[in-house]
């Protein structure tokens, strides 16, 4: 459990019961950050207005190299939710996502290309000392293989993930099963422990779920 307790549907207003209805439909379960921002309404608002400008901005990469560069920063941080969760989003993008067992091994490993790994060495950079570790050398690379709107998109969406990666483990928001065939509901320790089973009913207000995303949102 996170070290704050989620917002249930019993407990959220009524446009946060629409946004976990629009979020469960979209990836076959409410993702628990939703829950446990929805604590700040307006964040909460804000945050899913950005997410989803981003991810539809977010064109000029190739959908691999994005990808497995924010996955990387996810992986480096340790944030088991976002690495749950970009597993998913990696499989509905048609990626393979058996290579990420070799992640750690990316420098050697014939499964990622010369492209992915000047973007994973970028996040590496950019999720450690950022002001030492990133190189002129190494931005004039990525801008010779990307161009700068893909250098920019890189940059924004390593820098992203890392606030994404570091609220979650802050908050200690565990994966959720979103990489697996079912899905951990946010609430469902809150419900039972209350002995209720009054929350709404509908796509991921169960207190189990079959995943079946529509969509995704990064």
């Amino acid at each position: 459990m996170a070290r704050i307790p989620v917002v249930t549907p019993d407990q959220a207003g009524p446009a946060t019961k629409v946004a976990y209805k629009m979020a469960a439909r979209m990836f076959g379960e409410v993702p628990e950050p939703f829950t446990v921002l929805a604590h700040h309404p307006g964040l909460m608002r804000s945050n899913a207005v950005h997410e989803m400008l981003a991810q539809r901005a977010s064109k000029v990469l190739p959908k691999n190299v994005r990808e497995i560069a924010v996955y990387r920063t996810a992986w480096n941080i340790g944030c088991s939710w976002c690495v749950d969760f970009g597993t998913m989003l990696q499989r509905l993008d048609g990626l393979d996502t058996e290579r990420l067992e070799h992640i750690a091994d990316y420098k050697t490993s014939d499964l990622y290309s010369d492209d992915e790994r000047a973007a994973i060495e970028y996040a590496d950079a950019m999720t450690g000392n950022v002001r030492d570790d990133v190189t002129d050398e190494q931005v004039a690379d990525l801008e010779r293989r990307f161009g700068r709107a893909g250098l920019v998109e890189l940059t924004y969406q390593v820098a992203l993930e890392n606030m994404r990666a570091r609220m979650n483990s802050a908050l200690d928001i565990q994966d959720q099963g979103f990489s697996t065939d079912a899905c951990r509901v946010p609430w469902a320790d809150a419900v039972s422990g209350q002995g209720s089973t009054s929350s709404p009913t509908g796509p991921g207000f169960q207190a189990t779920s079959q995943k079946n995303p529509s969509g995704s949102a990064k």
